[in-house]
């Protein structure tokens, strides 16, 4: 399988590289094809500029600036996105990939006339998450209903492959993480990865 993992932390020797490192590692070793994009080692430019909003309608004008993106994103099987969760949300660069690569006739078709969306990424049949957050996973699940989880498989998954596998691996705790809860977090990534 052709796996398109996107990794967006700034620091490499912090632990989620260490995460997208075992993600990279463990997909390999399963016999997949991995195509790794770091977007902050890339310099990806996460901001939308107004004349890539002037071009959003206009396909194929709105590929312009980001063509590699869009093609790793067609030709890949499976998407794995390796970030932290900051805010409750995704880091700033990770939403600019969306919003610059995931346009009109790549991800989603607008009908002529209005009406629902239609997928466009028919090509990806599993999407994995795998994050790290500070707060507790009943905090982030019961009182701020998990905004990540939902925009991600709720909101985006649906533009791929109809019954599309997703998985999702958080690290909760991160504000208290401690060496052994580390290791079993990174074992358990591995563990999945593997078996991808």
């Amino acid at each position: 399988m052709r796996v398109l993992v996107i990794h967006a932390h700034p620091v490499p020797e912090s632990f989620n590289g260490a995460l997208n490192a075992a993600v990279v590692e463990s997909l390999t070793e399963a016999g997949h094809t991995v195509e790794m994009r770091d977007l902050y080692a890339e310099e990806f430019a996460a901001a939308l500029s107004a004349e890539e909003r002037h071009r959003y309608h206009t396909i194929p004008d709105n590929l312009a600036g980001v063509e590699d993106h869009v093609a790793a994103l067609r030709r890949c099987e499976a998407l794995v996105l390796v970030f932290p969760t900051w805010w409750y949300g995704l880091p700033a660069i990770l939403k600019g990939w969306f919003d610059r690569v995931w346009v009109p006739g790549v991800a989603f078709h607008l009908p002529e006339g209005g009406g629902p969306i239609r997928p466009g990424l028919a090509n990806i049949a599993k999407f994995g998450v795998v994050t790290t957050a500070g707060a507790p996973a009943w905090f982030t699940w019961f009182y701020m209903g998990h905004p990540n989880k939902k925009m991600l498989f709720r909101g985006l998954k649906i533009l791929c492959a109809p019954r599309a596998e997703a998985s999702w691996l958080c690290h909760y705790n991160m504000d208290t993480a401690t060496p052994e809860s580390l290791q079993r977090f990174l074992a358990k990534v591995r563990t999945v990865y593997r078996r991808f």
